[in-house]
């Protein structure tokens, strides 16, 4: 058995022929809970050292913490802790965190390949740096203090290799942020092997059905541990690698996407016309307001809110949800992460389109250009406080009150 495209074949992953009666079975899932530990007693285990720092704007509070969480990691762990320089100023001059041997400045370095011709020069990402001195190693770990789009904010730091992410609340939402801002410090240090993790009391099952939230489940929750004992779990975010390309062949724009691309009519009055491919095979014409391609991660954004559906974090697949169709058939539908999907524009269409990666970088898409879409090869790994699925079904619960109504009472 093998796997294979239109190029080539490789040996097959999951599948397997086993007897003599060529049966054929899968070896496995296709995915799992991806966990990592510490060798404690293995005296070659170098631990990590470096923790880059990311603060919401414009909220005061958020600051204080970091003040205190910085202060703490630096004198009484000696972890070195990469600020941004706005963000260095303000806590040493609200709060008097010096600028010393253990807190470094950092700025994003643009990775090679990414970015697009319609980025502005002075861009945090993909612009040109300025004259600070910056130090600019890929950091062990990012913590984010902060809301959802914070994280959204790493993933676009990071367009290359990104590493784990460790996501604090500080926002108002917070679907992807698992960790209260007491827990912060505690928390980077377990991550980072400094501390050893308790072994978690029994927790409640996280699937276990009850009629809303209430301070009493609040309550029952078992005290702060992180991970299932020993060991780390962390949810491999899956990005699309999003290229634009104009009539010539030539690529305009590239970027790694967490969310979603979005592909819309823009500022035109007419519906936007697109030509659908997947694999080269063609899906359909959309006549709609736009048409949103979605990771996993992003399934519980745009694209819930157009009417897509909701998919776990570790199912390896691409959601296509279509903005406000002129028709009544175009449903939400999800394509293995295998496929290479494509959309252009065509010449005979009345206006151009307008495209947007996670929300960011939006520009025109003229007669005759074409985004192509894959599965990136750079994930986006994020720290569970329980594991994958036990954080996803509690953060359905807590923001959107899945499928919660009152208990009908026993007869």
């Amino acid at each position: 058995l093998m796997w294979c495209d239109q190029d080539t074949c490789e040996d097959s992953i999951r599948e397997r022929v086993v007897g003599e009666g060529n049966n054929m079975e899968f070896d496995g899932p296709a995915t799992g809970q991806v966990c990592y530990a510490w060798d404690g007693d293995s005296k070659t285990t170098t631990k990590p050292q470096t923790v880059l720092l990311l603060v919401k704007r414009g909220d005061s509070s958020l600051l204080k913490v970091a003040a205190d969480v910085v202060t703490e990691l630096t004198q009484t762990d000696g972890l070195a802790i990469l600020l941004a320089p706005d963000l260095c100023a303000k806590l040493k001059h609200y709060y008097g965190v010096d600028h010393d041997e253990k807190i470094h400045l950092f700025e994003p370095t643009p990775a090679p390949g990414f970015g697009g011709n319609h980025v502005e020069l002075d861009d945090e990402f993909m612009g040109i740096k300025s004259d600070v001195t910056a130090l600019n190693p890929n950091p062990d770990l990012v913590c984010t203090l902060g809301g959802d789009g914070l994280l959204m904010h790493a993933s676009m730091m990071f367009q290359g290799n990104c590493p784990p992410i460790l996501c604090v609340a500080g926002g108002s939402l917070g679907f992807l942020t698992r960790f209260s801002r007491d827990e912060m410090a505690e928390a980077i240090r377990i991550s980072l092997g400094l501390q050893k993790n308790l072994e978690p009391e029994k927790e409640m099952n996280p699937t276990e059905i009850r009629p809303s939230y209430t301070e009493q489940f609040e309550n029952s929750i078992s005290k702060f541990s992180l991970g299932i004992g020993n060991r780390i779990c962390i949810s491999m975010r899956m990005r699309l690698d999003v290229r634009v390309i104009n009539r010539e062949g030539v690529v305009r724009a590239r970027f790694n996407v967490l969310n979603e691309v979005v592909i819309d009519r823009g500022a035109s009055p007419y519906l936007a016309n697109l030509e659908c491919f997947v694999d080269d095979i063609h899906m359909t014409t959309v006549q709609a307001d736009g048409i949103i391609f979605a990771t996993p991660t992003g399934s519980t954004a745009y694209s819930m809110a157009a009417g897509g559906s909701v998919v776990h974090p570790a199912v390896p697949g691409i959601l296509i949800t279509p903005v406000c169709p002129h028709v009544l058939s175009f449903r939400s539908m999800v394509f293995p992460d295998s496929v290479v999907l494509r959309c252009y524009v065509p010449t005979d269409a009345r206006a151009d389109a307008s495209v947007a990666f996670d929300g960011r970088y939006r520009r025109t898409l003229h007669r005759g250009d074409s985004i192509h879409i894959q599965m990136s090869n750079y994930p986006v790994p994020t720290v569970n406080r329980v594991d994958h699925s036990a954080d996803w079904l509690h953060s359905l619960k807590e923001n959107f009150n899945f499928n919660a109504r009152a208990r009908q009472k026993p007869n």
